[in-house]
Formats: structure tokens, sequence, C-alpha cells
């Protein structure tokens, strides 16, 4: 799952990203509207963790820009208010769901969760192909019975990749889904990945190299 966070109180933001990585999501930090609308341009984001008082361009013109756009984001908006009519009016800007602060770390992330489900193909919280069982909410995976000790980045991965139910998911699908900005598209972090995700694996190979394309899970 890709997120943005957009909060002008960076330590906040900086938290919340941080914790957001270690359930495997990859996630882009902005500190400002203006930066925000940059980065929705570029990337596809599953879900926008969206302060509303941002200085520059302010939250609710964010979120009405990523409604205008129509991409697939839900949108999450943040605020220290906490009066119904608030709550009301960044709904009615188009915001999928609403947190008032402070909030429980705990709450922030099932809500992602939940608006990363409605922005994605519904899919069972268990993931099954070629003996390989990706358990989403336990963050657990294993072959034939055998625990997988996955990294953050190999358990994205591989969640791209059964997520695409065999079909080839290209290096550049697997860098904007699994990393975030910092990734340089220029080197051989998928391939390491990729690699290091099949030693693990074992035999007999369940992820195929299809060349000149990309990667894809065979049953």
């Amino acid at each position: 799952m890709r997120v943005l966070v957009v909060e002008d109180e960076q330590l906040l933001a900086d938290s919340v990203a941080e914790g957001l990585r270690r359930l495997s999501m990859a996630v882009d930090v902005c500190y400002d509207g203006d930066a925000a609308l940059e980065r929705v341009g570029v990337h596809a984001y599953d879900v926008v963790v969206l302060d509303r008082d941002l200085p520059g361009v302010h939250g609710d013109d964010v979120c009405r820009a990523l409604v205008r756009a129509g991409g697939e984001a839900k949108v999450l908006m943040l605020t220290a208010a906490t009066e119904v009519i608030d709550r009301v009016a960044g709904l009615a800007l188009g915001a999928d769901d609403y947190l008032t602060k402070p909030f429980a770390f705990a709450e922030l992330v099932a809500r992602v969760q939940a608006l990363g489900r409605r922005a994605m193909p519904a899919l069972p919280p268990v993931l099954a192909r070629g003996g390989v069982r990706l358990d989403r909410p336990r963050h657990q995976a294993s072959r034939d019975g055998r625990h997988l000790p996955l990294s953050r980045k190999e358990f994205a991965v591989l969640e791209v990749l059964m997520r695409a139910d065999g079909a080839v998911v290209s290096a550049e699908d697997l860098l904007e889904k699994a990393w975030d900005e910092h990734a340089d598209p220029f080197t051989n972090a998928v391939r390491v990945a990729v690699m290091t995700l099949r030693r693990k694996l074992g035999d007999p190979p369940v992820i195929e190299t299809v060349p000149g394309a990309g990667y894809r899970m065979t049953s």
C-alpha cells in the first residue's frame, strides 16, 4: 500500500510515517499543502493522511484537488477541531474519513488499512498461491506451513505479486507500490529484493522473471 502523510508538525508526521512503514507500507511525507499537491501529481497513492490546517495551500484545498482529479486515493483527514460541524465540513469536501487529534496510533492504522481496502480490489485477508500464504492482518507469511522470516520490503513485494494473481508486475510498478519516493528508479533494488525473496521462498521457484516485462507468481 502506498500512503502519503501530509502534516505540518514534523515530529508527528515522521512518527506516523515510521509506524506505517513498520507495517510494510510505502510511505511518503510532506509538511505543507504545496508539497502535497506536487506528490499527488506524480505518484498514485492508495491513502492520503491529510492534516486539515496546513501552511501554504490549506488542507481543504488539497482535499478538493484530490477529489477533482478523480484518482483512487482515499483521504483520511486529521484535525484538532472536535465539533461535529467541523467533521461534517471535512467530509463534505470529499474526505473519506475523519480523525481528531490527539489520536491513538492503533486507531489511525485501522482507519488507513480500512481505506486501503476500499482503494484496492476486494481481497481476502489471507492470500494463497503456490503453497505460499500471506496473512496480511497478522503480517505473517509461510510456504507449505513453514514460516518465512521476511523483511518489511520483502513482505511488501510479495503482497504486490500475490495481489496480481498471476499477472505480470513490472519493476516500475513494484517500485511505485512497495517503495517510497526516495527509491532511485535506476538502482537494482527491485532485482535484489526479488532475489532474496526467492531464496527465502525456496524450491520449487514460485516467482518467475518475464524478460522485458517484470515478474509474476506462478501457481
